[in-house]
């Protein structure tokens, strides 16, 4: 009988301690120690999108955490010089990254960046993200998004799009949505997207997708024409638009934003911060800061966010290797 209760009782401790484990993970991630100070690097000038959702996730984060949460600005060449800062930092939860999309897009057209988007961070949150949109100039006269491929079928056509600039997410959409629809266009790039919309208005562009902030003004006032979002479904924010994927199944083009970790940062460090940032999220001024990009909160898991970070990584490598397209800088 001992014989046989030495092994049973050796079997029901494994238990317990496998089952002990599971069970207190939340507590061990609530009880993971942070720094007294986390800088969250913002690889761009002060005034955009990365920079706001920054600064209201870090006085938040700050009073739930019990730290002293500091925004930096390490802006140049296209967000790298802060996001390679990042990758090299110590990997301790002292110094975070918060960016967007650009990074896989400046991925895609920039094979020589300092650091990998996928290896040289571990994902902490992503934070929103949410459609785009595809105008058209209203002396045009597409009215809708077949009337727009119909006339864009033929390789001898006249038509053109804009966009932010060469490797942009606007350019790298455009050519995504002619991959998946066998059409074409001529690029017609800018320094940013405003000198688009004027010429746009002017009547010198025919579309060009890009984000809800940069145009809402400009489709209420009617001087654009909204004729597709870029999301599976409808988006909440422009109800009367019809998805792109209705004409064009799986097609899909989101922007994001991603707070990022040093590679070999702690796991129970990066599940509190997850945790943290998506419960101040939820916060209806969070919610509302989100709306004006036309985006939302994501309840994403680290896990969650690197796979759906190296999806987006790949495929917009895939859409400028097919498209021949690589940055000057």
């Amino acid at each position: 009988m001992r014989r046989v209760m030495q092994p049973l009782c050796a079997w029901l401790l494994r238990s317990i301690v496998v089952a002990t484990s599971i069970f207190t993970l939340p507590a061990i991630a609530q009880d993971a120690a942070l720094p007294k100070v986390i800088k969250l690097i913002v690889p761009f000038a002060p005034g955009g999108s990365n920079d706001v959702y920054a600064r209201a996730l870090a006085q938040k984060l700050s009073a739930k955490l019990g730290v002293t949460m500091v925004v930096e600005n390490k802006a140049g060449a296209g967000g790298s010089i802060g996001s390679d800062m990042v990758a090299k930092s110590e990997p301790d939860g002292s110094m975070l990254l918060l960016i967007s999309t650009s990074i896989a897009t400046n991925a895609a057209v920039r094979p020589n960046l300092p650091f990998d988007p996928v290896t040289s961070f571990k994902p902490v949150a992503l934070v929103a993200k949410g459609a785009m949109v595809l105008i058209v100039g209203n002396k045009t006269p597409y009215m809708n998004l077949q009337q727009l491929l119909d006339a864009t079928k033929d390789k001898n056509n006249k038509v053109n799009y804009s966009s932010a600039g060469i490797g942009s997410i606007g350019q790298l959409s455009v050519e995504y949505l002619k991959a998946v629809s066998g059409t074409h266009a001529l690029h017609v790039p800018y320094q940013g997207i405003a000198a688009s919309l004027v010429n746009m208005i002017g009547g010198n562009i025919d579309y060009m997708i890009t984000t809800l902030a940069s145009v809402g003004g400009q489709i209420k006032s009617g001087q654009v024409r909204a004729v597709a979002v870029t999301s599976l479904e409808k988006s909440k924010f422009l109800p009367d638009v019809p998805p792109a994927a209705a004409l064009l199944p799986g097609y899909e083009v989101d922007v994001w934003w991603v707070v990022f970790a040093p590679a070999k940062t702690p796991t129970a460090i990066v599940s509190r911060l997850n945790q943290a940032i998506r419960e101040v999220s939820q916060d209806a001024d969070m919610q509302e800061l989100f709306a004006k990009e036309g985006a939302e909160p994501m309840p994403y898991s680290p896990e969650q966010t690197a796979a759906y970070v190296k999806a987006e990584v790949e495929k917009w490598r895939k859409v400028a290797r097919d498209a021949n397209i690589q940055a000057n800088n």
